[in-house]
């Protein structure tokens, strides 16, 4: 009896999407309680090839988008309880026995899992420390706001009912996040399982890739942030301390070229990156944790980050006021 269902999008992942499948079929949970359902979104690679050599349901629709494809699968799912992980992600054998494990408790509705990683570039390993820092923050709360897809879990009956990802979202970037501020509106438990690991194999792993994915995380935060603008100032998932390393960012490079013309700015030029550095300790705290290197680095990589989202924010709230003219 199939009880639950893994739901994969897929976009031209032929070269991930085996090593995804891979660690799917072996599972530690017995092979007839879980399907595993691959929506193909319109690859023109050899991922439909790779796909159907496991033992997989397959389903394949024009390109729309992994919000699109995933709601596809759910629509199709036979378990009650649907599991999302990603084409580039490699479930450990444990996963989906951590993942269903919290919904034991009757009152969870859906569940999040973690994300680890083995690459070796400094961006990737700075972007894994990112996690950690978010990790450490939803292991202190019972009930949590944000749930991503590359290690999520819902019930199926409450996924459908709210209309699961929202289409709009053309690209995978905070749909996930869109959905769980829905069910956090809603009223419904969402909780953390650290245990329920997936290995990504593909953090960004240059600076013009992880600016690139920052930029556009701040300008679709905005989109989500207009549905629902209490979010802006407090949820479970965000430090507040980015949000104070975007201002004060922004405040330096503003006062930054009156400095050089007229050295008038100083004293606000001076303010600013002092609090910048002090925002960013607890950041630097955790990343001595897991990886020293990252540590040292900080500086430099939350500097980057902090002027990728804010400037992503602001062509956020920009094209919205184009939009109403």
């Amino acid at each position: 009896m199939v009880l639950y269902s893994v739901i994969i999008p897929a976009y031209n992942a032929q070269n991930t999407i085996g090593q995804c499948l891979d660690a799917l079929d072996k599972q530690n949970v017995p092979k007839i309680n879980y399907e595993v359902i691959v929506v193909d979104d319109g690859s023109t690679d050899e991922t439909s090839d790779i796909a159907q050599r496991f033992p997989v349901r397959y389903f394949r629709q024009s390109n729309h988008g992994p919000a699109v494809a995933r709601n596809k699968g759910a629509r199709e799912a036979s378990g009650e309880i649907i599991l999302f992980t990603d084409s580039d992600c490699v479930p450990l054998h444990n996963w989906i026995e951590e993942m269903v494990r919290s919904f034991d408790d009757q009152t969870v509705m859906a569940v999040k899992g973690a994300y680890l990683t083995e690459q070796k570039s400094l961006t990737a390993r700075f972007a894994q420390v990112e996690f950690e820092e978010r990790f450490e923050m939803l292991k202190k709360v019972e009930s949590i706001d944000m749930i991503d897809t590359y290690s999520a879990g819902y019930r199926k009956s409450v996924f459908l009912s709210l209309g699961g990802f929202d289409p709009s979202f053309p690209v995978a970037n905070n749909e996930d996040t869109d959905l769980s501020y829905k069910m956090s509106h809603a009223g419904f438990k969402m909780v953390f399982n650290p245990k329920a690991i997936v290995y990504h194999l593909n953090h960004p792993d240059s600076i013009r890739k992880y600016a690139r994915l920052k930029f556009w995380r701040g300008y679709w935060r905005m989109v989500v942030y207009k549905k629902y603008p209490d979010k802006m100032f407090k949820d479970s998932y965000t430090p507040q301390t980015l949000k104070l390393q975007i201002l004060f960012s922004f405040l330096f490079l503003t006062c930054l070229p009156f400095w050089f013309l007229t050295h008038f700015m100083l004293y606000p030029l001076v303010v600013s990156l002092v609090f910048f550095i002090l925002f960013m300790l607890p950041f630097t705290m955790v990343a001595v944790k897991h990886d020293m290197a990252i540590a040292v680095l900080s500086p430099f990589f939350l500097f980057l980050r902090a002027v990728s989202l804010g400037l992503g924010i602001i062509w956020g709230i920009t094209s919205e006021r184009r939009k109403r003219k």
